[in-house]
């Protein structure tokens, strides 16, 4: 299987604090290498690591013995980042786009997503949204329950069919997307939900850190 892996490393970590929280530490390990190990298991063509101007020399030193991994130079945005790192690619194939603040991804969701990727060109992890969720207006007054049967809470890996995302972003490479699935959608290419896990939490602040160690712990 020819899979290339990008792990988006650009972003500077504002509502996390001072120190940036891919270099923070679970279980004695940088937060960034625990979300590069997972696709280990995968044995990838490649990983690109689109990074931050700030980080590239720190990524650079830390996976300097891993031959699979590249680090690059990121974008302004997380969808320019992954536009550099989709161009850096071998281009064939698959390829997975993942966020570097998710660490405690597991292998066999990974593989589940790669598997419905195959059959469809286009697949994403998810989990079923728990909570009821409500549509306010610009007031904050309530104006739509939507049927929580039908939402689900977006994860990485997203996985697409090299040609096919490189050529929504060539189409869309002006615009803003929150994720790479938003792309495809835009352009009426369907994209299809892979079941994933609740333990695939991304960090964002010093809670989710302690959060992640005790998964980690018990997993």
């Amino acid at each position: 299987m020819e899979l290339s892996v990008i792990i988006t490393a650009g972003g500077s970590s504002t509502r996390y604090g001072n120190r940036n929280k891919l270099l923070e530490k679970i279980n004695g390990k940088e937060v960034i290498l625990h979300a590069i190990e997972a696709f280990f298991s995968i044995n990838p063509r490649e990983i690109i690591i689109p990074a931050s101007e700030s980080l590239e020399p720190v990524i650079k030193r830390l996976t300097e013995k891993m031959p699979v991994v590249k680090v690059i130079r990121g974008g302004k945005t997380r969808q320019e980042s992954v536009f550099n790192g989709i161009k850096a690619c071998k281009g064939k194939g698959l390829v997975a786009i993942h966020d570097a603040a998710r660490p405690l991804v597991k292998p066999e969701d990974i593989k589940k997503c790669i598997a419905k990727a195959k059959e469809t060109k286009a697949a994403i992890l998810a989990v079923r949204a728990t909570d009821t969720i409500k549509k306010v207006d610009g007031e904050g007054k309530i104006i739509e329950t939507p049927d929580r049967q039908q939402l689900w809470c977006v994860q990485t890996p997203q996985i697409f069919d090299y040609k096919l995302i490189y050529s929504a972003h060539t189409k869309l490479s002006t615009e803003s997307f929150s994720d790479d699935a938003g792309l495809l959608e835009h352009l009426g290419i369907p994209v299809y939900i892979v079941e994933g896990s609740y333990t695939n939490i991304k960090i964002t602040t010093k809670a989710d850190l302690s959060v992640a160690e005790n998964l980690l712990n018990i997993s």
